[in-house]
């Protein structure tokens, strides 16, 4: 059905730290004063995206992934939902801190599929920005009991980033993005999240957001650790490919393509976002031109592929 890549168009979340930098550094048209997320390859209920092109424009993803799972080469008997979500965020403020519980609690607890592991690469960063990444406490107790003190500033572990830093986040990870910050996030396709500290902010009507601090407490990883990452490099053509995390859920790579690559689709799918540059991609000699800001699914139907140009893209699959 698709020799062709499959083009999205974002979804815009309005959240109360965000800004304007989707787009001032992408160029979207974006809806809201506090734009905070663009979903840019989606089949969540909460934000799907919309094919641009081919026979099933118009069609959400998830109509693509359950109608045609051919092009993911998913089996004709598997019922599960289309695993993976990718997203810009805008920090213009700092979001809450937040955790997320694992697979089982999802599906036990909350009676949704999957629970939520991620990462993240930083885009761009203020001079001094900072994430927050674990925490301090050795044992249960003393993380019940620093959260109940509220006792922040020596329970939260804090990290400096700058553009092109790579972080993995593991459910139960406490965790957030500082202000500042512009992530491209990938993760599991969920939008479950416990709230820990909100920094005591109000809304419009003057009222706090819902914080969830006994699950958060059931589900963080004590005493925390940080996740270990394999990274490898290498070449093929004009292209230089960097592993960035391989792990159960995604495998995420940079690419930096300076020239020309031929490339085979040796994964089941491709999620890839261009994150600097333009470049041309060709399949089945139709050209397709892309550049910052465009997100492309290249389905298991495509055998073979071109990239010529100068980009940088972020690239992922199961």
């Amino acid at each position: 059905m698709y020799n062709e890549p499959i083009f999205l168009q974002p979804v815009f979340q309005e959240r109360i730290w965000g800004g304007q930098k989707l787009n001032t550094q992408f160029n979207y048209d974006i809806p809201y004063e506090h734009t905070g997320e663009a979903w840019v390859v989606s089949a969540h209920p909460n934000g799907p995206s919309i094919i641009e092109n081919g026979p099933l424009k118009g069609k959400t993803l998830a109509d693509a992934w359950m109608s045609h799972g051919e092009l993911f080469n998913r089996r004709k008997d598997y019922e599960g939902d289309y695993p993976l979500l990718v997203k810009i965020l805008d920090a213009a403020d700092n979001l809450s801190v937040q955790v997320h519980p694992n697979d089982q609690f999802a599906q036990e607890v909350e009676d949704v599929p999957y629970g939520k592991t991620e990462c993240w690469y930083v885009l761009s960063a203020e001079e001094g920005a900072e994430l927050v990444l674990g925490h301090h406490a050795t044992t249960q107790e003393e993380l019940e009991d620093m959260i109940n003190r509220g006792e922040w500033d020596q329970l939260l572990r804090r990290v400096s980033v700058k553009a092109g830093d790579f972080v993995y986040v593991p459910s139960g990870t406490i965790h957030a993005i500082g202000k500042g910050i512009v992530i491209l996030e990938i993760q599991q396709s969920s939008d479950i999240t416990y709230r820990v500290y909100d920094y005591n902010r109000t809304d419009v009507a003057g009222n706090k957001r819902e914080l969830h601090l006994e699950r958060a407490k059931q589900v963080t990883t004590v005493p925390h650790q940080d996740a270990e990452v394999e990274q490898t490099e290498n070449v093929v053509g004009d292209l230089t490919v960097k592993k960035l995390v391989e792990e159960k859920y995604f495998s995420v790579y940079h690419w930096e393509l300076n020239g020309n690559a031929a490339l085979t689709m040796d994964e089941d799918f491709l999620q890839v976002s261009v994150i600097a540059g333009q470049a041309k991609l060709t399949v089945n000699g139709q050209d397709f031109e892309i550049e910052k800001g465009s997100h492309f699914v290249i389905p298991h139907s495509v055998e073979t592929y071109e990239l010529t140009g100068e980009a940088e893209l972020v690239v992922s699959h199961t």
